[in-house]
């Protein structure tokens, strides 16, 4: 992009650049991104700028289309992901971890087979991610990124369910990874924001205490 008055900001990544260094470019105002991909790129903006300011985050611009902005959201949430999977895979062993549970109370059936069955945590975990992947890269449903059918939007509840999952399971099997992810990302705690705000899964099934311990955090302090 070239500034009216200034010089031209070029907003990626060049070969070589060290890590740290990635993505110091000026933040953009969202009604200046001129791409199909704006709403993607406004979020991993306001993500970079701070991933503990949830709120700010999750706070959708002006004229912008709801079901996009959701869309976008748990795609960004699901590329996240992956960073916990990753993590996980270092002691969540098929041989340990036989089934996707969440405390003794809950077991869950992946979905990704004909017939949903048990599978070890860490499958479930990344034939979860795969499937949202699949569907949220799907032409049939999502062709767009600036406009959805409600039909479409109406699937990303299914989505957020099963996801959720993986976070469930970090936490109540996985604590010290959990914690040490969480800390660095917040991302459990916009994932159950996000979900709360737009009525995307029951509070019965948010089971991971994460909003109730920042709450009593903030109590103590």
């Amino acid at each position: 992009m070239k500034m009216a008055d200034g010089p031209t900001i070029l907003r990626r990544n060049r070969p070589g650049t060290k890590a740290e260094d990635f993505s110091r470019w000026p933040d953009e105002p969202f009604e200046e991104m001129d791409s199909t991909l704006a709403v993607q790129q406004y979020i991993q903006q306001m993500i970079r700028r701070d991933p503990s300011n949830i709120d700010l985050i999750l706070n959708m611009p002006e004229a912008n289309d709801e079901g996009v902005w959701k869309y976008e959201h748990l795609r960004q949430f699901c590329m996240e992901l992956n960073g916990l999977a990753v993590r996980l895979q270092d002691e969540c062993h098929p041989e340990t971890c036989t089934q996707m549970t969440a405390t003794e109370q809950w077991i869950f059936l992946c979905a990704a087979h004909k017939t949903p069955k048990e599978c070890p945590a860490i499958d479930y975990t990344r034939h979860t991610l795969d499937g949202a992947a699949c569907l949220l890269n799907s032409n049939k449903y999502f062709p767009s990124r600036i406009s959805i059918k409600e039909s479409s939007v109406a699937k990303l509840g299914s989505v957020c369910r099963r996801v959720y999952r993986i976070f469930s399971h970090a936490y109540f099997h996985h604590r010290t990874i959990f914690d040490e992810f969480e800390n660095e990302t917040f991302l459990c705690r916009r994932f159950t924001a996000f979900v709360t705000k737009y009525n995307l899964m029951s509070k019965d099934n948010l089971i991971v205490p994460i909003m109730e311990g920042e709450g009593a955090t903030e109590s103590e302090a």
